[in-house]
């Protein structure tokens, strides 16, 4: 793979070649691409979607938003930091204009997206489509459609359901979000089909990055970036290698301030939890600094903003010490895998496992959202197959009020048709799904 091909300004329509000399210097392409996800109503979206704890009735605890934008600010420093080196390995980019910010902006695009396609309840919401379709009342559409579509569907991914909201064209909408090629890529950290699953340990092939209804697309923007095949068999590739960057923006976040989280809800014990994260710190910390604070919450705030500042110093230097292998395929891990506190954040890793994911509190709430997700699937699929094969009851005639008009497209096909049901659900925020839900079963008060 090489920079020029990877740094594409190229959107879904274009006829002739963007270059990035000819670009509005007060409003790049590549900040375009970040403007156009904020203003989206998928991002909206995310302001009322889990982050940690299911509809949590604190206003401290982070939703996908905040944590989004998080992730953005820190992937924006990551390629700002990376780009200023490769700038000075490859001049020729300088030539053609490229800046340091050009990479900021591709990484911080592409992480303040990175959740975009998560459906409600976090990734139980996830899991709660899959087994809809495996074991749940879906199992019967396994007959009629291909293998490689019915393993979309029981292993529902946001990554590819994200893929979907970004690329996705409509009558009079050409590509979706008409983002870059280069956003689009960085955004791509599984750039491979749900089948085979994970034929490799190459932290590629972990999950899977599109459905096969954006098979077309994906292949256009692997094509144009000279993203390298992996297969020769099967649609697989090697990541972008700012993808690894977007991954590394968001292992930081959500290992240091989901711990964070558990610490101010009370679900982990400050002083063992500070033991940690002073762990991950001991080389940069003030302790008459940290001595100093007398509250709780700035202890943790100044240890959280050290600890990140010291992954983002690894996450670079391992970059940039591995371009080459980037660039080829061959690096085979996620960036914090390789660096030197694995074992620290492995450490905070299980702890927020133990005590926050697996809480009373989340789990509940989970159970209540795989029910809800289930029931919402049922009832929306059942009634718009129902529409297309001519039987359709009052009940079912009702429902379809309820659902959008573009998730209403006729069509012949019934993976099509399946996806557009799962594409509503997966769009919904957690309150919202609750209320839609309330009012099929008859709970409108």
């Amino acid at each position: 793979m090489n920079w020029q091909q990877l740094l594409s300004l190229k959107r879904f329509g274009d006829t002739e070649k963007r270059l990035r000399a000819s670009q509005d210097e007060t409003r790049l392409g590549f900040d375009v691409d970040f403007d156009r996800i904020i203003f989206s109503s998928a991002f909206r979206s995310l302001q009322d979607k889990t982050q940690v704890i299911p509809l949590s009735e604190t206003d401290f605890v982070h939703t996908r938003l905040t944590h989004s934008l998080e992730v953005s600010v820190v992937g924006r420093t990551l390629g700002r930091r990376v780009g200023k080196v490769l700038l000075e390995r490859h001049p020729e980019l300088v030539d053609l204009g490229y800046t340091f910010n050009d990479f900021g902006a591709i990484v911080a695009a592409a992480s303040v997206m990175h959740d975009i396609g998560n459906p409600p309840f976090g990734h139980s919401g996830e899991k709660a489509i899959g087994e809809y379709f495996k074991t749940g009342k879906g199992i019967k559409y396994k007959e009629q459609l291909s293998e490689k579509q019915y393993q979309d569907l029981i292993d529902f991914e946001g990554n590819a359901n994200g893929f979907k909201i970004l690329t996705e064209s409509r009558e009079g909408i050409l590509g979706g979000l008409r983002l870059s090629y280069a956003t689009l890529g960085a955004f791509l950290k599984y750039p491979k089909e749900s089948l085979p699953k994970k034929p490799t340990a190459h932290i590629a092939d972990k999950k899977y990055g599109f459905f096969q209804s954006e098979k077309t697309a994906f292949l256009d923007v692997v094509s144009t970036l000279g993203m390298k095949q992996k297969s020769d068999t099967n649609i697989s590739f090697y990541r972008h290698p700012l993808a690894y960057l977007v991954e590394a923006a968001d292992d930081i976040c959500y290992t240091i301030i989901d711990f964070e989280d558990g610490i101010n809800l009370g679900l982990i014990e400050e002083e063992f939890a500070l033991e940690y994260m002073i762990k991950l710190v001991k080389d940069t910390i003030d302790s008459k600094k940290y001595h100093s604070l007398k509250h709780r919450t700035d202890r943790i705030s100044y240890l959280r903003a050290l600890a990140i500042g010291v992954l983002i110093n690894e996450a670079v230097d391992i970059f940039l010490a591995n371009e080459e292998a980037l660039l080829n395929g061959s690096f085979d891990k996620s960036l914090l895998e390789k660096c030197h506190y694995e074992a620290q954040i492995n450490d905070i890793i299980k702890i927020s496992i133990d005590k926050i994911y697996k809480s009373k509190e989340v789990v509940e709430k989970e159970v209540a959202g795989y029910r809800i997700i289930a029931d919402l699937l049922h009832v929306f699929v059942s009634a718009l197959n129902n529409k297309y094969n001519g039987n359709s009851s009052n009940f079912d005639t009702l429902v379809l009020n309820l659902l959008p008009e573009e998730y209403q497209t006729e069509t012949s096909n019934l993976y099509d048709r399946i996806m557009q049901i799962c594409s509503y659900v997966s769009r919904m925020s957690d309150s919202y799904a609750i209320r839609v839900h309330k009012k099929l079963t008859g709970n409108i008060i």
